[in-house]
């Protein structure tokens, strides 16, 4: 049952605290007073399926979901830590709407309502947020700063042989759980972890002594590892075909989604087998697979000093601002994303969509050496070829321009370093393409969400 908002916040235990506890502190309270418009609920109400509104059991206040994932991106805690120092702090119970004598909701139903709202009603919310902006504020956008940026997997850092690791141990535990489901004898999934451990465990042994055999022990190890995490993968297809045989009647349809999920991580392991066979061959390897549970992300160059190679996804953050002076903060639009490793220009219609949807007309547009110019300037036709700056590429105007749009540009990456250090931007600890987009949602929600309470103060 969906529950927009919580009951009476105030009881008769807030009577015998001293003023300084029952009031916010200003950033807070600025919050609060934006979060008090019940229009910023109105995407969840919307996007709630029909049949749920009125039926099960009643769902945490949204209004109390929202202001904790708020925190949320703000603080950087996780789930549990979350609900712990909200039940600890009698300013964030009250921020919250959870009154002093009420359970905080526990951690897991935080974290099933941020899967089930998605990604989709979050950035609705985004919309409303700036929408509330350009109404209540008088908020006219006439400059904008794209870049891409990005945002970091779940995951560490991926080799042949430890995902095969990873593989036979998720086949294991996955096997174990099938074979449970079939009655009578069913087929076995070896658990090769320690066979394959030994071999990881070689294999930084071989990669420490620098030596000029080293890069020809690595190879033969990590076709060892492919070739033992492959008979895993056999083995775990056989039991799957044997589960999808035996899904007759009563759980028939329990049986066939786990045999669909042991089948899935069977080609995942065999894809890892093939990875490892190609670099054997020095062949190239497209759409490298860099992680077992994350299966959406990609390994990512940006031609970063200290970290060349990222792991994850590509989000395109845009902020547009009033002005271009020093200083200039926006609002951010809901950001553009694409499966693996997306060029500027492949994201930036999903850009100009936000902006028509918003009804904002720039006059300003700059961006850097990523965007081309051509494909840019049909993605804007409403702009002329001055409103339009690219770093190194399409640069028109006086000199005095240049170096105002240049400091403008700047901008963008102290933006998304704010992003990633203040509102967790710079890892998604959800997985999936999905995740990351729900993850990103949340984080730019909370920093226009700031953004509009400066604004309003």
């Amino acid at each position: 049952m969906l529950t927009l908002s919580g009951g009476q916040v105030e009881s008769l235990w807030d009577e015998v605290l001293p003023v300084e506890a029952r009031e916010l502190p200003d950033d807070l309270a600025r919050l609060d007073r934006v979060l008090s418009d019940r229009a910023l609920l109105g995407p969840v109400e919307r996007a709630w399926e029909r049949s749920a509104r009125e039926r099960g059991r009643p769902s945490i206040a949204i209004a109390t979901f929202v202001r904790l994932m708020v925190i949320k991106q703000r603080t950087g805690w996780g789930y549990e830590t979350l609900v712990r120092e909200v039940s600890d702090s009698l300013h964030r119970r009250r921020f919250c709407l959870i009154a002093i004598d009420r359970r905080v909701p526990d951690e897991s139903t935080v974290r099933k309502l941020a899967r089930r709202l998605g990604a989709q009603v979050v950035e609705e919310i985004t919309r409303v947020v700036i929408a509330k902006a350009q109404r209540e504020t008088r908020f006219r956008a006439r400059a904008a700063r794209i870049d891409s940026t990005v945002v970091e997997a779940d995951i560490r850092y991926p080799s042949d042989a430890t995902l095969a690791l990873q593989g036979a141990r998720a086949l294991a535990r996955e096997g174990r759980k099938v074979a449970a489901m079939i009655k009578g004898k069913a087929a076995r999934v070896r658990d090769r972890s320690r066979s394959l451990g030994r071999t990881v465990r070689q294999l930084s042994k071989t990669l420490a002594r620098r030596t000029g055999r080293a890069k020809t022990q690595v190879m033969a190890l990590n076709d060892q590892a492919g070739r033992i995490v492959a008979r895993s993968a056999s083995e775990a297809q056989r039991l799957a075909a044997q589960a999808s045989a035996a899904a007759r009647g009563r759980g028939a349809q329990a049986k066939l989604r786990a045999a669909a999920k042991l089948e899935q991580l069977a080609a995942r392991c065999r894809k890892i087998t093939e990875q490892i066979d190609r670099r054997a061959r020095g062949l190239k390897i497209t759409d490298r697979l860099v992680s077992i549970a994350d299966p959406d992300a990609r390994p990512i160059r940006k031609g970063k000093l200290g970290k060349p190679t990222e792991f994850g996804y590509v989000a395109q953050i845009c902020e547009v601002t009033e002005h271009t002076r020093n200083g200039a903060r926006g609002f951010i639009l809901p950001a553009g994303h694409a499966p693996g490793n997306p060029a500027e220009n492949r994201l930036l219609p999903q850009t100009a969509a936000e902006l028509d949807h918003a009804g904002i007309r720039l006059r300003e547009i700059v961006g850097d050496g990523g965007f081309l110019p051509g494909p840019t300037k049909e993605t804007f036709p409403d702009l002329t070829d001055e409103q339009i700056q690219l770093s190194g590429r399409h640069q028109p105007g006086s000199r005095r321009t240049r170096k105002r749009r240049a400091r403008y540009r700047t901008g963008t990456e102290g933006r998304i370093s704010h992003l990633k250090r203040g509102y967790g931007l710079r890892r998604s600890r959800l997985k999936g393409h999905d995740g990351m987009k729900t993850w990103t949602g949340w984080a730019i929600l909370a920093y226009d969400l700031d953004t509009l309470a400066i604004r309003t103060h």
